[in-house]
């Protein structure tokens, strides 16, 4: 079962089960991908579905920043669940060691010895992590190791 049935099958689920978090959080996402691919005009593949969620997840994590902002503790739990129902469809994110380790592998190949080396760094490692890791934290461990 593809990445896009599975979430249309959870849909149904969500909806018989009046689970509405689950419903919101599914239909927002099924449109995200529908648009995706009205503007490619072809089917999307399942890692391409994943980057998909991937941007929700993010987009409701910025929401979420300002909500906590406004105090807003309703809110704030039910972006909270959507954002822990659309994590559960996307594949386990590699740890900030795992990441460390990778980074530093990638800068001795590189021979990178300071932050000016930085884009030569990610043009070697976004390739090897995608879809695997937050752009903004690898971004984050680079330029820490670059630094130190």
């Amino acid at each position: 079962m593809s990445l896009k049935e599975q979430l249309q099958h959870d849909l149904q689920d969500a909806m018989r089960a009046r689970d509405e978090q689950r419903k919101l959080a599914l239909r927002m996402a099924l449109t995200a991908v529908q648009l995706a691919e009205v503007e490619q005009r072809s089917d999307l593949d399942d890692a391409a579905i994943a980057e998909v969620i991937r941007k929700e997840v993010r987009r409701r994590e910025d929401a979420l920043e300002m909500v906590r902002q406004s105090g807003r503790a309703d809110m704030i739990a039910e972006d909270e669940a959507q954002i822990a129902i659309l994590r559960s469809y996307l594949p386990q994110l590699l740890t900030a060691e795992e990441l460390t380790a990778i980074a530093r592998e990638i800068i001795a190949k590189a021979q990178a010895a300071s932050p000016a080396d930085m884009g030569k760094v990610m043009k070697l490692l976004m390739p090897r992590v995608q879809g695997k890791a937050d752009g903004r934290m690898v971004s984050q461990i680079v330029r820490d190791l670059l630094s130190a």
